[in-house]
């Protein structure tokens, strides 16, 4: 599935748990993406903060379970593990109320987390953990402690949790970022750039930012791919969706394990469509998808 190369990640931000009515589901959009890398093969690092909870407890053996190196994942005593009230509407797209503060906010730079982030290859981050400075001091002061890795910039827009400030800073020091559609729309527009056109849009982007790769997911629609200077268009693949929580982080996963590894982007935006569909047709946000099953379902759909 991916060229014989060894790419070690590390994924920052929140860990928490999804409470679907009455239903606990353990998630947060960077464990997901590090969740998902690591199905692949690859050795993940977390790096996030958990209370000293029955919730933590359970989230840091789910982790281990999961094959994550847990070194980077703090234990305070301050505050609680985090909560996400999630709200699905008919169509299985979901709506977030999100708990402040909660301990991933007080992620503090150690030792364990710098000796991290000097081995990694690629480093997933995104905008939320910037709400609180604490965690917000500790993720600047790692996108400069190692200039050999490739950051991903997967932004998450959650209100009021956001300003278009920090969101330019992180945007300056990624060399990847992943919008989707009504995303990049209101942060280019923020920036002066008023164009319904997406593709308008990300070569704004790319050039306000000096960041050379970028991937606009559309729902349904597909997704658009800015990759060595060429624009890639994936319609993506329809399936019966369950609920669409996590479903853009694997794609993300997926499509930055694919780029790396095997360097073709058409190949890779096909992959990661793939991916993303299955886990909609799934409840949660980190179904277990076998290897067997993402060739079947690309197969059946050539």
């Amino acid at each position: 599935m991916f060229l014989n190369k060894k790419i070690n990640a590390v994924s920052y931000g929140e860990v928490l748990f999804d409470v679907f009515g009455e239903e606990k589901k353990i998630g947060g959009a960077p464990l997901n993406l590090a969740l998902r890398t690591a199905s692949f093969g690859f050795p993940v690092a977390m790096i996030s903060a958990v209370g000293n909870d029955e919730d933590g407890k359970v989230i840091c053996d789910y982790i281990k379970e999961n094959q994550l190196d847990t070194r980077g994942i703090i234990t305070t005593q301050d505050y609680d593990t985090g909560i996400v009230q999630v709200t699905l509407n008919e169509r299985g797209s979901a709506t977030y109320e999100i708990k402040f503060p909660s301990a991933w906010d007080f992620i503090e730079l150690n030792e364990n987390v710098q000796n991290i982030v000097q081995n990694a290859d690629v480093f997933f981050f995104g905008s939320l953990s910037c709400r609180n400075d604490v965690s917000r001091n500790t993720l600047f002061s790692l996108l400069n402690f190692n200039p050999k890795m490739f950051k991903v910039f997967d932004v998450n827009l959650r209100k009021p949790f956001y300003n278009i400030e920090v969101l330019q800073q992180l945007m300056n020091k990624a060399d990847f970022i992943k919008f989707n559609d009504e995303e990049i729309l209101e942060i280019a527009s923020e920036l002066g750039f008023q164009s319904d056109n997406l593709e308008e849009n990300i070569q704004f982007i790319s050039e306000k930012t000096s960041t050379k790769s970028i991937c606009v997911t559309l729902g349904k629609h597909g997704s658009l791919l800015l990759w060595n200077g060429n624009i890639y268009q994936h319609g993506g693949y329809p399936v019966k969706v369950a609920d669409t929580v996590g479903a853009g982080d694997s794609f993300l996963a997926s499509l930055i394990a694919k780029l790396l590894s095997d360097k073709n982007p058409e190949t890779a935006l096909d992959f990661a469509s793939a991916v993303g569909a299955l886990v909609a047709s799934y409840s949660g946000a980190n179904p277990k998808l076998r290897n067997e099953e993402i060739d079947n379902f690309l197969k059946e759909r050539v």
